[in-house]
């Protein structure tokens, strides 16, 4: 790991970073388990970690002269299996850091029965205790407690939108009453639904089990849970996704539309799934559009 701490001095190389736990002491909810996590495909460049059960969070400062204070915290996608930390993190972050953001990369943990005491809210409680750690670190990090957002992938992207709306109900009952809502969410090809016709069912095996109750169906299907409260949304997606149907996002959108929030939402033509930022339509230069209009940079 590098690390540099004086974010005041000369501007930092792209590859620099800092990397906490995501928690102090034993994690709330938890079961004690042996480290699961190994890398698939140990010498593929865009490394894959499966099974996570140690969170950490990644942090990428921007240099000091082009900082505004608006964070991001990101949630790579990976099925609910694992984290494409690489493709689907450190290098948006990269990315985020050269408009000025502060972007976060979160390693949260799967949804893993010998590793958690109730699977389907474990990922959920990272989520929402990494949004709670960001702000608490606001003033060291010298940012907006207001200008927090959320951003996530595939199943990162499921995962982030629970956050976005699921905030009222905190999963680790310390942080009850605390602000868990994200102020802004990025969602770049989603898992949003859990309903059988549009799901990736990888996904929803996962989290709540290959044959879940009609509940739980409910509950997890996020356009279903959307209220006037949820915070403005970003959302990209390819119409020739074959492993998360673009009906994911256009269902979303639709809810979101139906309470009259903020959303944008950009529809490539083409990328398939789990593209990252290597699509030959740049989406990101449409969300760094997106960002000035919505007065985060």
């Amino acid at each position: 790991m590098q690390s540099q701490k004086n974010v005041e001095a000369s501007p930092r190389p792209l590859s620099s970073f800092e990397e906490f736990a995501l928690y102090s002491g034993t994690i709330p909810g938890s079961i004690s388990t042996a480290n699961l996590e190994y890398v698939r495909e140990a010498a593929h460049p865009d490394a894959f970690i499966m099974n996570v059960t140690h969170p950490s969070i990644r942090a990428y400062i921007p240099n000091p002269q082009i900082a505004n204070g608006t964070s991001v915290i990101i949630l790579p996608g990976g099925g609910y299996a694992g984290v494409s930390i690489v493709k689907e993190g450190y290098q948006v972050a990269e990315r985020l850091r050269e408009l000025g953001v502060t972007a976060f990369v979160l390693k949260y943990r799967m949804p893993l029965a010998q590793s958690m005491q109730d699977k389907t809210t474990g990922p959920l409680q990272d989520a929402q205790q990494a949004i709670h750690w960001v702000r608490s670190q606001a003033p060291k990090w010298h940012l907006n407690p207001h200008k927090v957002g959320i951003m996530g992938f595939s199943a990162g992207g499921h995962l982030a939108a629970s956050a976005a709306i699921l905030y009222k109900q905190a999963i680790n009952p310390a942080l009850e009453g605390e602000n868990l809502r994200p102020d802004f969410q990025i969602l770049v090809y989603p898992v949003i639904s859990f309903e059988q016709e549009i799901t990736h069912l990888g996904s929803r095996d996962k989290l709540i089990g290959p044959q879940p109750n009609p509940q739980q169906v409910q509950h997890y299907s996020i356009e279903k849970q959307v209220s006037d409260s949820a915070p403005p949304a970003f959302i990209v997606h390819a119409g020739d996704d074959v492993a998360v149907p673009v009906e994911n996002s256009l269902s979303y959108y639709r809810a979101l539309h139906k309470r009259k929030i903020s959303t944008q939402m950009l529809i490539v033509p083409s990328g398939g799934h789990g593209f990252g930022l290597r699509n030959e339509y740049d989406w990101f230069a449409n969300l760094g559009e997106w960002l000035g209009n919505m007065g985060l940079l």
